[in-house]
């Protein structure tokens, strides 16, 4: 019944309907113009390329915009920019595509600074003792769409034109922007106007400075690492060298593990009070779970048992990483939020973009079953680190 919180959670869910089907709408007309994979690829590459760069870039905005109007101007640029590729789509040829490119860079740019607003602004719309329920539900909604969208996404263009789905997309987008426009504004801490390099430091200062914010940062480089080998295309390697399987089953086993991350947010919503009182013990018993799935996973050879494993590597990343969002919350005060999530961003968007070619070439070097079993070693450091900080995490939270 929160006003604020819901306005949030809708608005960012019909944002994330519009991004899937737009991304499926572009990786389509793109491959039907070139006739190549590899040109088609390079539209994910793209995204995250910009996204990491949005991410260094907006403590610039910070400090002069407010939060509510940073949010909803984002997402009103993005309607405009996916308003001229509709309007450009037609003319769009195997000679001048590259439009395209500059208009998904641009979306994507607006994208990497509204995703750490979204997570800064929960916390001033939500009561404190309240935080890891909302932070439950609203990552149950993004996986939830995540999981049915990619699912049906491709279902959109049998019965319509990537054109057509691309002008349901502005749809999305426009009242996406409606609706977080009539968020409450929130207040922030007047601050002087300090030098541009200044602000671009302030959240990694705040992060080096603040204990527990410097183990989740080296965790969180561990664990995105450990986390690229759960991509789509390293998934469908594994599933032809190693399971030996048809196609069907890469779907399956991607499918499973949105649905285990599905299944962790629920759990985390259903037992957010438990979970708030032992949130080290829960970071613990869910790092060493990831790091024993991944090595069995790393083993198998039935298929059915890697659909089983790839659910509960979803599920126990969920009862993680939702805790770990309530931590960060709770860890530095609300007005400094906003740079500390663009710095963990930009470190996880790197990581993640430089991790995925990474484990690309590992496994084709080493074979696909050893980035599984690397995966799960990166995962066991995170264990032991969290096992030595438990304590850290449980006062932190406390306070």
């Amino acid at each position: 019944m929160n006003k604020n919180f819901s306005l949030l959670v809708i608005g960012q869910s019909l944002a994330n309907i519009g991004d899937v089907l737009y991304m499926v709408s572009i990786i389509s007309m793109i491959f039907t113009l070139t006739g190549s994979a590899t040109v088609a690829s390079l539209v994910p590459f793209t995204v995250t390329t910009s996204m990491f760069l949005s991410t260094v870039l907006t403590p610039l905005l910070v400090g002069r915009v407010n939060l509510k109007w940073l949010l909803s101007g984002s997402q009103l640029g993005k309607t405009g920019l996916i308003l001229g590729l509709g309007l450009l789509v037609v003319g769009i040829s195997e000679s001048n595509y590259y439009v395209v490119f500059i208009i998904i860079a641009g979306i994507a740019l607006l994208d990497g600074c509204a995703n750490p607003i979204r997570q800064t602004l929960i916390p001033h719309y939500v009561e404190s003792q309240k935080l890891l329920r909302a932070n439950g539900i609203a990552e149950s909604i993004t996986q939830f769409i995540q999981t049915v969208m990619w699912f049906v996404g491709s279902l959109f263009l049998v019965i319509m034109s990537p054109q057509q789905v691309i002008w349901l997309v502005v749809l999305l987008f426009a009242l996406s922007s409606m609706l977080l426009t009539l968020l409450s504004n929130v207040e922030q801490p007047a601050e002087e106007h300090e030098s541009m390099l200044s602000q671009l430091k302030e959240g990694w200062h705040t992060v080096f400075k603040t204990p527990v914010l410097r183990k989740i940062a080296l965790m969180e480089i561990m664990e995105t690492l450990a986390g690229t080998v759960w991509i789509a295309a390293i998934l469908y390697v594994f599933v032809s060298d190693a399971l030996q399987a048809d196609e069907k089953w890469w779907g399956f086993v991607n499918g499973s593990f949105f649905l285990g991350l599905v299944a962790g947010s629920m759990y985390c919503i259903k037992n957010s009070d438990t979970i708030e009182s032992r949130i080290g013990n829960v970071l613990f018993i869910g790092a060493l779970s990831s790091c024993l799935i991944n090595i069995f996973f790393s083993i198998t050879s039935n298929p059915f048992l890697a659909l089983g494993l790839s659910f509960g590597f979803g599920l126990f990343e969920q009862i993680r990483g939702i805790p770990m969002q309530t931590v960060i919350q709770t860890s530095v005060a609300k007005g400094k939020l906003s740079t500390v999530y663009t710095s963990l961003g930009a470190i996880s968007t790197g990581i993640f973009g430089i991790g995925s070619v990474v484990m690309g070439v590992l496994a084709d070097l080493l074979g696909v079953r050893s980035v599984f079993l690397f995966s799960g070693l990166l995962l066991a450091i995170v264990t032991l680190l969290v096992f030595r900080n438990k304590l850290l995490f449980i006062r932190n939270t406390a306070q």
